[in-house]
């Protein structure tokens, strides 16, 4: 009978994990995700250093005006805004399904409600440029659960 129980519990750890399968490519101006480097306004990845705190999200590279794509299938839930403040790049959506939660910032969203599927446009990246020079232009993608999201890029 144990070896049933152990059975089962590597299949549901299997399923698991095709649920938890890779993200699409979530921009439309690069051939992949890319997580960005440092630079002068510092480093792109999870859990790096940024103000006094750490990074909570990862940056995925993508140009300005790029088309961004939801990176799973499920739904938008609402905008979302990083500060509230107004600037150029202050958007953004919160999309949950596929056992995710995330919040996508400095895209202008096509909607803000309603379904997606994996690989369609939601969005366009805002003037990040405008607001901060010299920075590498990225879509930022955050957990609502703040765990990195790095192994589903």
């Amino acid at each position: 009978m144990k070896m049933h129980r152990v059975t089962a519990v590597i299949f549901a750890i299997a399923i698991s994990s095709a649920a938890a399968a890779q993200w699409a490519n979530i921009c439309s101006s690069e051939a992949a995700n890319q997580i960005r480097g440092c630079d002068s306004k510092g480093c792109g990845g999870y859990n790096r250093p940024r103000g006094g705190g750490r990074h909570r999200g990862v940056d995925v590279v993508c140009k300005d005006g790029a088309a961004v794509y939801a990176p799973f299938t499920g739904k938008i839930d609402r905008q979302a805004r990083p500060y509230g403040n107004g600037n150029a790049i202050d958007d953004g959506v919160q999309l949950s399904g596929s056992g995710f939660c995330i919040k996508m910032f400095y895209i202008k969203p096509v909607k803000h409600s309603g379904a997606v599927r994996k690989g369609e446009k939601i969005g366009v990246l805002l003037p990040m440029q405008s607001v901060y020079r010299g920075i590498t232009s990225h879509v930022h993608v955050q957990n609502c659960d703040l765990t990195d999201p790095t192994p589903n890029l």
